[in-house]
């Protein structure tokens, strides 16, 4: 009777552990098909909602006679008859080009519906950086599109004597040559020739109206080089700001922005702590800088991590007094320093060494502003910067209409760049953008900087969507910006891994990658909720895309 029973019995318990072993096989199929997948792309029923220019630009011209609610609305329609706008081809009025709906041509444009797969050995960075969103043509720069220009002899210009023209002939080769008797500096040449400029220099040259740097310029790589080998000369605190950073000095006249580790790189920020009490990080600037490339924003100085020691590159070669003060030795040997400053410059939060080697980030410097002055703008969706107070943004939903009727935002790109700016920082959790700046030579007509990116990256377990406000409220983006936010989102491009593989090429990256795996997994997560609230918009409204690809799509 007993092995009647168990014949039975075991042939259940065979039956179950083959169902349990069948559920944890498509269990493990489906998370895996997940994982390949970095966010969702928009789906092709939203094609009805996407920007059309045809309906848009009759929207644009009725709104002079459209009521008060009406003109808010299609207020996010940005006029585009700047030289700026012509250089790029924003084109929002004009008719569409065959019978291809733009959100069909977006999708050709990044290859959705394709399969791109990872070939093993090939870099998923150099594939991202040939694709023709990376790639569109660029109009001729003019005189007048470029910061700083090498003046030349007709330059000059003057009316003097022969004789003075004779002689300003002669030394054109040689007007910036240095006298310099200090110390350590090298006594060079520098003449119009490109060649003979220190990559500072070129740097320098190179910003234009519309970015900081040409992705393609080969100059790039030698100031992120120049920046992690060169001889530290000097280091002085550079004054404002409420953290510790040092300004930096090369042999041949380059400077840059140093910014100390304070701790780990994998360190959280506490859950308890405001966004305005938390300690800027180093690693968050080289980060921050390899992002924003990413997305072909180009609006950061280059960043690159580097290894000092503190006695022999700071304390020993100082000749800030005040500085050189507030330097002690820790009770286990490590030599420590905090400067002055308004927060965070003090015994108790002190930059050390282990006990002399420090991990920093150096920025390279803008130009001078006695040579580029600079305008700072008080960004609209500024936060109150209190324990218990709100701003008038996060209180009232329809703020935007108000910022749209204001200047530079109510016309040009002012706004879109604002709202680019304000993706930037909800991928990287950055809550400290109180101001940005623009160079004042480009007027309104040229793009913002994103400086001062050092509270980034602070939490990955907490994605911050009141970051996302200018878009949300305002339901306004670039067309390119948003092509390639959907291309990081395909597998073969993945924001994360092409991050981690942008990062790998800095020098601090040897012993330690400079961003976890938490942080790196956010920004796909981050990613999808920018697409979503995207799309979210273009269900509630036709006018969200800014289209500064017409006349792209062909080519």
């Amino acid at each position: 009777m007993r092995r009647n029973l168990a014949r039975p019995t075991r042939s259940i318990y065979l039956a179950l552990a083959c169902l349990s072993l069948t559920l944890h096989l498509l269990l493990a199929f489906f998370c895996l098909s997940v994982l390949q997948t970095a966010c969702v792309l928009p789906s092709s029923s939203s094609s009805s909602s996407s920007f059309n220019p045809r309906t848009d630009t009759r929207q644009h011209q009725s709104v002079s006679s459209s009521s008060s609610s009406s003109s808010s609305s299609s207020s996010n329609k940005l006029p585009t008859t700047s030289r700026y706008d012509e250089g790029h081809k924003l084109n929002n009025t004009s008719e569409q080009k065959g019978t291809d709906s733009v959100a069909e041509r977006d999708k050709k444009l990044i290859g959705a519906g394709k399969l791109i797969p990872k070939v093993k050995g090939h870099s998923a960075l150099e594939a991202l950086f040939n694709h023709p969103l990376y790639n569109l043509p660029r109009p001729e720069p003019q005189q007048d599109d470029w910061l700083l220009r090498v003046k030349t002899t007709e330059d000059a210009g003057g009316v003097g004597s022969e004789e003075e023209e004779q002689e300003d002939d002669i030394n054109s080769d040689s007007q910036w040559q240095s006298a310099s008797q200090e110390e350590g500096f090298d006594r060079v040449s520098w003449t119009s020739d490109a060649e003979t400029h220190p990559p500072w220099l070129r740097f320098h040259l190179g910003i234009s109206r519309w970015e900081l740097y040409n992705r393609k310029d080969p100059n790039l790589a030698q100031v992120t080089h120049y920046l992690a080998t060169q001889r530290i000369l000097g280091a002085v605190q550079k004054t404002g700001g409420t953290q510790l950073k040092l300004l930096i000095s090369f042999p041949n006249y380059g400077q840059a922005l140093l910014k100390p580790m304070k701790q780990s790189r994998d360190t959280e920020t506490d859950v308890n702590l405001f966004y305005f009490s938390d300690f800027e990080r180093h690693n968050a600037e080289i980060a921050a800088f390899h992002l924003d490339r990413l997305l072909g924003f180009n609006r950061i100085p280059p960043v690159v991590g580097r290894l000092i020691n503190v006695t022999t590159e700071i304390r020993e070669i100082t000749t800030d007094r005040k500085l050189s003060r507030t330097f002690f030795s820790s009770p286990v040997g490590n030599v420590c320093f905090y400067g002055q400053c308004e927060y965070y410059c003090s015994t108790e939060t002190p930059v050390c060494g282990r006990p002399h080697a420090l991990e920093v980030s150096l920025a390279a410097m803008l130009p001078d502003l006695d040579l580029a002055p600079r305008r700072s703008w008080r960004s609209p969706w500024r936060r109150s910067y209190s324990r218990t107070k709100l701003a008038q943004w996060e209180k009232d939903l329809n703020y935007c209409d108000k910022v749209k009727k204001t200047p530079p935002y109510n016309h040009g790109t002012r706004l879109v760049d604002v709202i680019d700016m304000a993706v930037l920082d909800f991928l990287m959790g950055n809550m400290d953008r109180h101001h940005y700046e623009t160079f004042e030579k480009f007027g309104n007509e040229t793009f913002v900087l994103h400086l001062d990116n050092g509270r980034a990256f602070g939490r990955h377990s907490r994605d911050e969507s009141s970051i996302l406000a200018p878009l949300r409220q305002c339901c306004r983006i670039r067309r390119s910006t948003l092509l390639r936010l959907r291309l990081l989102c395909l597998p073969a491009f993945r924001l994360s891994d092409v991050l981690r593989e942008s990062l790998a090429q800095d020098p601090l990256a040897g012993g330690a990658p400079l961003l976890s795996e938490p942080h790196l997994s956010a920004l796909d997560r981050r990613l999808a909720t920018v697409l979503q609230v995207v799309q979210t918009c273009q269900d509630q409204h036709s006018d969200v895309l800014y289209n500064d690809l017409e006349g792209y799509d062909g080519e």
